[in-house]
């Protein structure tokens, strides 16, 4: 029998064949499908409406005073280009 777990990683931590027999042995005993859904997925949402992902090319100039001013202020990339769009639309 080849040994897969030995390749094998999650994050940079190697699986090995007794975490395999726990992680089947858990999923034949069944999940508790409540628990799971409560655990949530994703990014968690701005507010009450959906937010729409949209793709923005810069420069590496821009980028990088997007990035100065975000760390500057203890901010997200995003955090300071949503700002700079209320800002221009105001």
């Amino acid at each position: 029998m080849n040994d897969m777990a030995s390749d094998e990683t999650i994050n940079g931590v190697p699986v090995t064949e007794e975490q395999i027999a726990a992680w089947a042995a858990e999923a034949e005993a069944g999940y508790d499908v409540g628990a799971l859904k409560k655990r949530g997925r994703g990014r968690p949402g701005r507010g009450a409406e959906p937010s729409q992902v949209v793709a923005l090319r810069l420069t590496l100039e821009e980028l990088a005073a997007i990035d100065a001013r975000a760390a500057r202020e203890g901010k997200t990339r995003s955090e300071v280009i949503r700002e700079a769009l209320a800002a221009s639309a105001a």
